[in-house]
């Protein structure tokens, strides 16, 4: 349903200038607000997976319309490695207590005080085990349902996801093994110990994303619009310098211009050079993107071809 030509993207009249058609928003609001409701009624223990990213972000301001204004059915849960960007964890923290709304934090560091997570070196990161933490949240509390704000643009294997997503009783996913979700039929039958990963805007994309946030006037935390960052050019990414990520011998720091496409842990998540100041200028630059965000961001996708799959295999987001 997210599929239309370019040509169909421009609206012209004879009273304004070139402009870029957001009709389509419409259609892909109202299917997630259909699969959000859908959720509170088929499951029992439900939460919606708040990292205070603009997916996540976008996600519960469909869930505020699906249910009103402080009346989520569902509570947030949260993992947080302990390296994420403060800017973001601040931002997570007074939305969640603005709305109103329950939050869950699980960390990583009390998975590896538990002795479930274990690192190879100290600086490892830590984004690969966030798998363990989400599965020993989903035991504690028994989650039978997980919305999450991935979409099939940003990566391959989430591509190839459904909208309603299996995971067997250890927490995996077998993408060979999927129910087929026809006529927006979706099978929602769960055996002990199971439950769904439920994915309501996977058929948007980056771009709906940000004509959604300028549409609806979605606050964001400041990172995803341009400041002023030490960073270093590293395998065709800019790293940012910080104390989990600092420059190697022979690197150079350089101040530039840039924003965050895509937020996550401090360790494996890269800015790109942007002098995009709001959410329209972002939705241009988009448009010229030539490259995912995830391609463009993400340290940890670099690995190999299929380190998405496998991560989503163990457990993953």
């Amino acid at each position: 349903m997210n599929a239309r030509t370019e040509p169909d993207l421009l609206l012209q009249t004879a009273h304004a200038p070139t402009r870029l058609s957001n009709t389509q928003l419409d259609a892909l609001e109202e299917e997630a607000i259909f699969i959000l409701r859908e959720v509170a009624a088929s499951f029992e223990r439900p939460t919606l997976l708040f990292s205070g990213g603009k997916d996540s972000l976008v996600l519960l301001k469909c869930a505020e319309k699906a249910f009103g204004a402080g009346r989520l059915p569902y509570p947030l849960l949260m993992i947080d490695t302990g390296h994420n960007f403060p800017e973001v964890t601040a931002f997570r923290d007074h939305r969640a207590q603005e709305l109103g709304a329950e939050l869950i934090v699980r960390s990583v560091e009390d998975s590896m005080a538990r002795g479930t997570v274990r690192l190879a070196h100290p600086g490892e990161s830590r984004n690969v085990h966030q798998s363990v933490t989400l599965l020993e949240a989903i035991e504690e509390f028994r989650f039978d349902a997980l919305i999450g704000g991935a979409r099939r643009d940003e990566e391959k294997a989430r591509a190839k996801e459904r909208i309603f997503s299996h995971r067997d009783a250890f927490g995996q996913w077998q993408p060979k093994d999927q129910r087929p979700e026809l006529w927006t039929l979706f099978n929602t039958r769960l055996a002990p110990g199971e439950h769904f990963r439920v994915f309501p805007i996977s058929n948007w994309t980056e771009l709906d994303v940000w004509q959604y946030i300028e549409r609806e006037k979605i606050a964001l935390p400041s990172i995803y619009y341009t400041h002023k960052r030490e960073v270093i050019e590293r395998r065709g990414l800019l790293v940012p310098v910080t104390e989990l990520t600092p420059p190697r011998d022979g690197e150079q720091i350089e101040l530039r211009d840039v924003r965050f496409r895509t937020v996550g842990d401090i360790t494996c998540t890269c800015p790109v050079e942007s002098l995009a100041a709001d959410a329209a200028d972002v939705v241009i630059e988009t448009l010229a993107a030539e490259v995912s965000e995830r391609g463009a961001t993400r340290m940890d996708d670099k690995t190999s071809e299929a380190s998405m799959e496998k991560r989503k295999k163990d457990g993953y987001f």
